[in-house]
C-alpha cells in the first residue's frame, strides 16, 4: 500500500552564535521553505515540526542572496500558510509519524546541535521508512541520522547507502569550521564516513546537487533544496 500523500518537514530547534558572536543561526528558512512549496504544489499535505516546537531563524538565511522575492513576500506575511505553520508548530513528540510519507529534514548549522539527540524527530523518519515511505534531507540536515536505526537490519539507516550533505570545504571557506568544532559536532562528511555511508558531493560547495539512493534523498546545500524536494515526489510517485 503506497504511504499517505504527507509530508513532515523537520525544523531545527536550537540556535548558537556564529561568525565570532556576530550573527544567529538557526532554521535555514529557505531549506524549508522550498520543500514546502514544492511539496504542496505536487498535491501533498504538509505539516513541520520541530523537537521542542520552537525556532529560530538563522541570520544568514535572511540576507537577499538567499530569501528575495515571492520567498521573502512568504516569509514577511505572517499570516501565509507556511509562516503560520512554523509559528504553531508541535513538538515532534506529540505527531504521528504513521500518517507521513515523507519525511524532510530541513537544516541550517544549528541542526548540528539538536538534530543528533533530536529522539522525536528520529522517531517519525524511523516511522515513515519502515512504512516504505521516502527520507530525505538538505545541507546539515543528515545530522539527523546520527541515531536512526532501521528496523529491518538494526542497523543505521545511512550504512551502505549514498548520501550528501554540506561540505566541509564549504565550513572552512564560511570561515566557521574552528566555531563549528567548539560545539563538538560532528560534519556531515564525518558522520557518514562513521556509519558507513558514501558521501557524495559536487565539484563546488554551492552547486544544486542531491543524490538519490532508492527511498533515500539528500541534497547538498541551501541550493538544492527544491531540487531535493522534486526529487523526493518523483521517487514516492514511483512508489
Amino acid at each position: 500500500m503506497t504511504p499517505p500523500r504527507r509530508a513532515l518537514i523537520s525544523i531545527t530547534s536550537a540556535h548558537a552564535s556564529l561568525f565570532q558572536g556576530k550573527e544567529t543561526t538557526g532554521l535555514f528558512i529557505s531549506e524549508a521553505l522550498h520543500p514546502y512549496k514544492v511539496l504542496t504544489a505536487a498535491g501533498f499535505e504538509v505539516d513541520l515540526a520541530s523537537e521542542t516546537g520552537s525556532y529560530t531563524a538563522d541570520w544568514l538565511s535572511q540576507q537577499p542572496d538567499f530569501l528575495n522575492g515571492v520567498d521573502l513576500a512568504i516569509w514577511n506575511d505572517t499570516n501565509s500558510d507556511f509562516r503560520k505553520k512554523l509559528d504553531n508548530m508541535p513538538k515532534a513528540a506529540d505527531v504521528d509519524g504513521s500518517k507521513y510519507g515523507v519525511f524532510y529534514a530541513s537544516a541550517g548549522h544549528a541542526s548540528l546541535i539538536d538534530y543528533p539527540t533530536a529522539t522525536g524527530l528520529q522517531k517519525i523518519a524511523t516511522q515513515v521508512w519502515a512504512n516504505g515511505g521516502i527520507v530525505s534531507s538538505v545541507c546539515h540536515g543528515p545530522a539527523i541520522f546520527a541515531n536512526i536505526i532501521d528496523p529491518a537490519t538494526n542497523e543505521p539507516l545511512i550504512k551502505g547507502k549514498k548520501i550528501t550533505g554540506f561540505t566541509t570545504e564549504a565550513e572552512h571557506s564560511m570561515g566557521i569550521y574552528e566555531e563549528l568544532r567548539s560545539w563538538d559536532s560532528e560534519m556531515v562528511e564525518e558522520l557518514a564516513t562513521r556509519l558507513g555511508a558514501t558521501y557524495e558531493r559536487s565539484a563546488g560547495v554551492w552547486d544544486d546537487f542531491h543524490v538519490v539512493d532508492g527511498r533515500l534523498i539528500t541534497g547538498q546545500n541551501p541550493q538544492s533544496a527544491a531540487s531535493t524536494a522534486q526529487a523526493v515526489v518523483r521517487a514516492f510517485d514511483e512508489l
